[in-house]
């Protein structure tokens, strides 16, 4: 291939520049595409997400229970940073600092309302991580804290700094809802 270099590259050149340069700014600064996708989620022990009382729970539904089942919703911000929400994106997931310890909490805020690059938005901001089939989600907001599930059925959904602990699940499946 041969490299024009006639007297108009420079200006060919120029606008090719400004092209590019004005596709990446129209995109206001700090917001992501707000592409949400909602998904199925259940644990390695195969329990379900489900509301109860206004308070994530894992347990194993059967029956007519399935259709308690909440899917996640999910907006990704970069590569590996999600935004996670129930309901259409209404409540989303939260870590927030409550005494000595972190503890996840539901949140009415709209999903596609949140911002990555917005300090306190940081809080809803999970890093999603893939190991084989699995996927775990630690916070950003408060590194070494991992959304789990406890071995026990019918418990809530909560954060652990201890992600090998035997008492807890820290890996998910993840499959887009049809």
């Amino acid at each position: 291939m041969e490299i024009c270099r006639g007297r108009y590259s420079h200006l060919i050149s120029l606008l090719l520049f400004l092209l590019f340069h004005s596709e990446a700014a129209c995109r206001p600064s700090g917001r992501r595409p707000c592409k949400m996708q909602a998904f199925r989620i259940w644990d390695i022990n195969q329990k379900t997400f489900y509301l109860r009382n206004n308070q994530l729970i894992a347990g194993y539904l059967q029956g007519p229970n399935t259709k308690l089942e909440e899917k996640i919703d999910m907006v990704t911000t970069d590569l590996h940073s999600v935004f996670l929400g129930i309901h259409g994106g209404k409540l989303c997931l939260s870590c927030v600092k409550s005494g000595d310890g972190i503890k996840l909490q539901l949140e009415e805020m709209n999903i596609t309302d949140l911002s990555k690059n917005k300090e306190q938005d940081k809080r809803f901001t999970f890093i999603r991580s893939e190991k084989g089939p699995t996927t775990s989600f630690e916070s950003a907001a408060c590194p070494g804290w991992f959304l789990c599930t406890a071995v026990e059925a019918d418990r809530p959904v909560s954060l652990t700094n201890k992600p090998e602990e035997p008492l807890t699940v820290t890996k998910f499946y993840f499959q887009e809802d049809q």
